[in-house]
């Protein structure tokens, strides 16, 4: 049996086995969810054994100045627990507990002064947006010389669980649940998905968690606007707060796999993230681990 009928057939499974998902949509955020097939285009892009890893020149805003830096952005289906919201060791054995989920990594690194910066979020969005509508976890952890903060949501029946933990005072240890509402950080892996589509007009957002800790906002399902434009190569979604001075635009290729060609981050007053892609391959990453694939490296033009 070739590669691509074993995952048909595994995905077969799963569908026909899961369990009926509790997510309930609230009513005003029924356009969020995706009623789009799985092709065998996306199947066999997707589900090929391998990540697709893509590198971005990176623009940073901190502290007033801006500083270059770089992101990559590692995109992988992967089989994931409900009910742990974990990945799946031995997915074979979870039964109904088995869904696939799209993954995006987001590693963003950048210098202030002699200091380093890093920050890495993490978020899982089920592939099937039909039957699960909602982003079933998003991570994020920022590390600096001062320290570092962790930051992380958990889909529970009718709410996103956050916790954040911090080694500044005035943040502390924070313990909330908060209305589901989209996520900012699940806007790329919805665009994979969805065949570069999102919601347009007034949605409930909760804004990114880089956004909360660098200008000290408390998260919160808040009121967004989402627009579209397009071009002849791509489509131009911009994200519009109501109450907060921050704008979002994304570039999305129209064509698939609808890859991320751009995006900016505008706080207002010149304080902005910018990142523009360099390369994109796709590799199985976990697997190369040598010094022999540090060459690798190169061909997705990392800054060494």
């Amino acid at each position: 049996m070739n590669t691509f009928l074993k995952v048909f057939c595994c995905l077969s499974i799963v569908t026909l086995f899961s369990c009926q998902s509790d997510q309930k949509a609230p009513k005003d955020q029924d356009s969020i969810k995706s009623s789009i097939p799985l092709t065998k285009e996306f199947n066999e892009y997707w589900y090929s054994g391998k990540a697709e890893l893509s590198s971005y020149e990176l623009e940073q805003s901190r502290y007033g100045e801006i500083r270059k830096g770089e992101v990559v952005l590692v995109f992988v289906t992967e089989p994931f627990s409900i009910k742990k919201q974990v990945k799946l060791d031995d997915p074979e054995k979870a039964g109904k507990d088995n869904i696939s989920v799209m993954k995006l990594n987001q590693v963003r690194k950048f210098t202030t002064g002699i200091y380093d910066y890093s920050i890495v979020s993490s978020t899982f969005t089920p592939v099937d947006l039909s039957q699960y509508p909602h982003t079933l976890k998003s991570n994020t952890s920022i590390q600096e010389w001062c320290g570092h903060t962790f930051t992380q949501f958990n889909l529970a029946k009718n709410k996103y669980h956050m916790k954040q933990f911090s080694y500044f005072e005035a943040d502390g240890d924070t313990e909330k649940d908060l209305p589901i509402a989209l996520l900012e950080e699940e806007l790329m892996t919805r665009l994979r998905i969805n065949k570069a589509q999102l919601p347009v007009g007034e949605v409930d957002m909760i804004f990114s968690t880089v956004y909360s800790r660098f200008f000290y906002k408390t998260l919160e399902a808040t009121k967004a606007v989402i627009s579209k434009t397009e071009s002849d190569t791509l489509f131009t979604y911009t994200i519009q707060y109501a109450k907060y001075d921050r704008k979002v635009t994304i570039d999305v290729q129209k064509t698939f796999p609808y890859k991320i060609e751009s995006w900016t981050e505008d706080d207002g007053d010149g304080l902005i993230t910018k990142a523009t892609l360099k390369k994109s391959i796709n590799e199985p990453y976990w697997e190369q681990k040598k010094t022999s694939y540090e060459a690798k490296r190169e061909e997705l033009k990392l800054i060494k």
